[in-house]
């Protein structure tokens, strides 16, 4: 199986390129496909980009926010590298796997599962450790030991609760319409009871809102945009409980809220300006 990334796509944007690259993921045991919008190449052949890792939400691939968010132009400016993976591993043909659109592919949820029957969805893992190995093993012009995290929705979530329980790994943290209470919602107790089973403790170390209280030595402010019109914000994102959390423990947080702006990627792409910004703050650009 080939563990080194092969590029199968590129395309130029605002003097860099998208490029998407394949690879086997032993973490995952299946193949896997990530993007790197890589900004214009300094002058200095030895300049390395920092990174900014980007998590996607349920039914998202590593795609979407490469083709809908423009966040770019800013990655451009800043001379920001942007990593986009995929959001759960793929063509396992475990059964039940695409039975429901808020769980299983497309739905891994940024966790490590430990009931038998999806002993692949370790998206946590591949996140937080092959993927970051990967690029620095393939890709010089690239920075690992300067990276950011952010996301959308379930990427949110994942954001979260990997920037907590990795302070020294990432510099900043930033997530749009965030899941941040996945034990009290929905979408989070269908994905941890099949996930992680019934160990309610378990289930704590994959939710933002029960994080805070352990990990809150956080070095720069949390930035979370929420559009007021989403149809998800009351019972499935529940910022309020995250923010009542972060006050609580002393935890720097800016939650913007937006009224008239939905769950989409239409409000993504008016505000990931201000978050790539936030992150070239925090990378020290």
């Amino acid at each position: 199986m080939e563990t080194k990334p092969t590029e199968i796509s590129s395309s130029k944007m605002f003097g860099g390129y998208n490029k998407r690259y394949k690879h086997f993921s032993p973490t995952l045991g299946c193949s896997m496909t990530f993007h790197i919008y890589f900004p214009p190449s300094p002058s200095s052949p030895s300049h390395k980009f920092p990174v900014l890792y980007w998590l996607s939400g349920l039914t998202c691939s590593d795609e979407n926010f490469i083709i809908k968010s423009g966040a770019q132009r800013a990655a451009s400016n800043f001379g920001i590298a942007l990593i986009a993976p995929d959001t759960s591993p793929r063509g396992l043909n475990v059964e039940g796997e695409a039975d429901s659109w808020d769980f299983g592919v497309g739905a891994g949820f940024y966790l490590n599962a430990t009931q038998d029957k999806w002993k692949n969805w370790r998206m946590y893992d591949y996140v937080v450790k092959e993927l970051p190995a990967l690029l620095a093993e393939n890709f010089p012009q690239l920075d690992t030991s300067k990276a950011s995290i952010s996301g959308h929705s379930m990427g949110g979530h994942g954001a979260l609760t990997i920037y907590l329980k990795n302070l020294d790994k990432y510099k900043s943290v930033s997530a749009f319409a965030p899941i941040v209470n996945p034990i009290k919602c929905p979408w989070g107790q269908k994905a941890f009871t099949n996930y992680l089973g019934e160990n309610n403790a378990e289930w704590e170390e994959y939710d933002a809102t029960c994080l805070v209280s352990k990990f809150n030595n956080v070095p720069s402010s949390i930035l979370i945009d929420q559009g007021e019109d989403d149809k998800f914000l009351k019972d499935q994102l529940l910022p309020g409980n995250f923010h009542e959390a972060c006050k609580k423990h002393n935890v720097p947080l800016l939650l913007r809220l937006h009224p008239g702006y939905d769950h989409s990627y239409y409000f993504i792409s008016t505000f990931i300006d201000d978050h790539i910004s936030h992150h070239a703050q925090a990378l020290s650009l």
